[in-house]
């Protein structure tokens, strides 16, 4: 029933920006952490950032200073905010959500494509 809808991704030059986005629904009890994750073609998914409820963040090697994570917990909603975009950036862009009272569970998102490319 909890479902997470990703949207976003789109086709980017090198050295752009893209802002995306994260809708939970159905969840109870509320979300607790929330992340982003992404997969390029033939890599492992890969860890790129996480925020708590209260809005404590960390963020990949790879990503820091170029990319920011940010929810709205009344919306319950989280967005990346990705800068300076890179080549290496592309990939499936994947939401991931765990619940108070429940986290070991994973809430995955179905995912949504950036492209990195001239």
């Amino acid at each position: 029933q909890v479902q997470l809808a990703e949207s976003g991704g789109v086709l980017v030059q090198p050295g752009g920006a893209l802002i995306l986005s994260c809708v939970g629904s159905g969840h109870n009890p509320p979300i607790s952490v929330m992340g982003w994750y992404r997969q390029a073609r033939g890599k492992q998914r890969e860890w790129v950032a996480t925020i708590t409820r209260l809005g404590n963040t960390n963020y990949a090697d790879s990503v820091k200073g170029r990319f920011t994570i940010y929810r709205d917990n009344v919306e319950n909603t989280a967005y990346l905010q990705m800068n300076s975009l890179k080549p290496e950036d592309t990939a499936v862009y994947y939401c991931k959500a765990n619940l108070l009272l429940k986290s070991i569970i994973d809430y995955w998102g179905q995912g949504t494509q950036v492209t990195v490319s001239s």
